[in-house]
């Protein structure tokens, strides 16, 4: 199990400041929601923890090596993006696609080794293995997400970033999805940073919770703790326009 820190991190482009020094921690074998509404440097931050973004100012640490510096590191690191369609190479089977990730783990695999281990991963996301020569495309959007967790988990990773990764799912799957998840956090003792705009999943997933807005952080703490008496207005709202059956939605700001 690891920490992520976010240490007073700023990412700008040009002139725009995406997230302005913030600092958060994810600590070791606990999931960390990051909620806040489309454009407050969700996503930023995460693409930050994974390289695909350069912070302006400030660190990203993982157990307190600078993943700026330390490539092995941020191997350990790996994300599960928000589109699970665009996120596997429709040309490829499945195992192709999953045996990807076993590059990052730096060792070199036999074919009956790496085609092993696809089949253990496939397994363990709940996909049958015998569809291991299957493409993308018979696959549904919920099975296809699977996919994608188990070719980040292939990389052998101590942090999963999940990327508003249920958002692009029926209400249906994303119980399944979120249900997977738990489960392999606990027989993977993995870290998670969950990012989403949907407090009632955070709530499911999340022992902690930081809130992002226009890319600085308003509020954080224990999940139940901020979810039943938010301090800043801002997390109110969010919580405000979650929907209930049978009430009304409160659009007074």
């Amino acid at each position: 199990m690891s920490e992520l820190v976010f240490d007073h991190v700023t990412v700008r482009f040009g002139p725009f400041t995406a997230v302005d020094d913030a600092s958060l921690v994810v600590r070791s074998g606990t999931t960390h929601g990051l909620v806040g509404e489309s454009g407050s440097g969700k996503s930023t931050m995460a693409r930050v923890a994974v390289g695909l973004e350069r912070a302006s100012l400030g660190a990203v640490s993982l157990d307190g090596a600078d993943l700026t510096r330390a490539k092995a590191a941020r191997r350990k690191v790996q994300m599960i993006f928000q589109d699970p369609f665009a996120a596997l190479d429709p040309r490829m089977p499945v195992a192709a696609s999953v045996a990807e990730g076993l590059l990052a783990t730096g060792r070199k695999w036999s074919r009956a080794d790496r085609d092993k281990r696809v089949r253990e991963l496939l397994e363990l996301v709940h996909i049958d293995p015998a569809r291991a020569d299957e493409r993308p495309a018979r696959f549904s959007g919920g099975q296809r997400q699977r996919l994608t967790i188990a070719r980040a988990l292939a990389a052998e990773p101590a942090v999963l970033v999940a990327d508003e990764i249920t958002s692009a799912l029926d209400v249906s799957v994303q119980g399944v999805v979120l249900n997977l998840l738990r489960e392999l956090q606990a027989d993977l003792n993995l870290t998670m940073l969950f990012i989403s705009h949907n407090l009632a999943v955070v709530r499911y997933v999340s022992d902690d919770v930081t809130v992002l807005r226009n890319g600085r952080v308003v509020e954080h703490g224990a999940t139940d703790a901020v979810l039943a008496d938010p301090a800043d207005p801002y997390t109110r709202e969010l919580l405000r326009s979650i929907p209930v059956m049978g009430r009304p939605l409160d659009l007074e700001v």
